[in-house]
This record gives C-alpha cells, structure tokens and sequence, in this order.
C-alpha cells in the first residue's frame, strides 16, 4: 500500500468550527540563555478571558509558555496552562506551536510592537484535560489555534477538527 486514495477518489479535508477564544495575559520573559536546544525562555501566564460559542471563562494565573528559539528566530512554544470554565470546571491546557516571520517582523514583536498577524505565522495545536460532563467534549476532539502576539498578551482563536 502506497498511502495513496484509490484510483478516481480524493480524500475530503476536514472541516473546522470556531470554538471560542482565549486573551492571555503574560509577564516579562524569563531567560534561561542558550542550551543545547536553543536559546530558551520562559513567559509567566498571569491570568486573561475565554469567550466564545463553546466555551467562556478566565485564564487561571500561574502557567508559562515555555519556548525554544531557533537560530532564524522561530520559537518553538510549549505553553501549560489552567482554564476555569464559567460553571467552575477547570480544564488543563499543553498548547505546542511555532511562530516565525522575517527578522525584522519578529524584532518588531520582541520589541512589543503592534504588528498585524497577517505578516508572521503563530499556530498551535492545543491538547485539553477535562473531566467527562459538560466540558469533556474539549478532551475528545482535536484542535488547532491561530495566534497573536501583542505587548503583554497574546490572544488566540482555537478550532474544533472535524
């Protein structure tokens, strides 16, 4: 077997539905220097909202995103974090993604400019921890986000995988 369809048939993409978005706040990095992964750093998550039609709520302070960046500036982010739903239920986040974009974009952002995301690449392909009921819905799907890097937040729009 080759991997490929059958003759005359073409796999169907997979559909995407917006689930909701999320507004993280975040601290001054934390950096860690050059290790044998890259130059790593380390960005507190100080707390931020979740709003949309699946799912609202608030960011809960105490994660970080974790990120490796690569000699051409791309970062490679792992972020862990804590959602609380509005009902009270809290759902664990490991977002892993890769943002990149020429030098002088990425410079731009590092140096908290507002830069329009159309001129860099942020995604993420988020996993979540929640217990079965309302919320485990999150747990049984596959997701990916989009994101944007702005001075002291990054917001991202996350989409359930059909």
């Amino acid at each position: 077997m080759t991997g490929a369809p059958p003759t005359g048939a073409s796999p169907a993409p997979p559909g995407l539905d917006y689930a909701f978005s999320v507004r993280v706040r975040v601290g001054a990095p934390l950096e860690l220097g050059e290790t044998a992964t890259g130059r790593r750093r380390v960005i507190p998550i100080l707390g931020g909202e979740v709003d949309g039609p699946r799912l609202a709520g608030e960011v809960v302070p105490g994660g970080a995103d974790w990120q490796s960046l690569r000699a051409d500036g791309t970062a490679d982010l792992v972020a862990r974090y804590t959602l609380r739903a509005a009902d009270g239920t809290l759902i664990g986040v490991v977002n892993r993604g890769l943002r990149r974009g020429p030098p002088e974009v990425l410079a731009r952002l590092a140096a908290g400019a507002s830069v329009s995301p159309d001129l860099y690449y942020f995604r993420a392909t988020p996993r979540f921890e929640a217990p079965p009921g309302p919320h485990g819905w999150l747990a049984d799907h596959v997701f990916v986000a989009t994101g944007e890097r702005r001075a002291a937040m990054v917001l991202l729009a996350f989409f359930l995988l059909r």
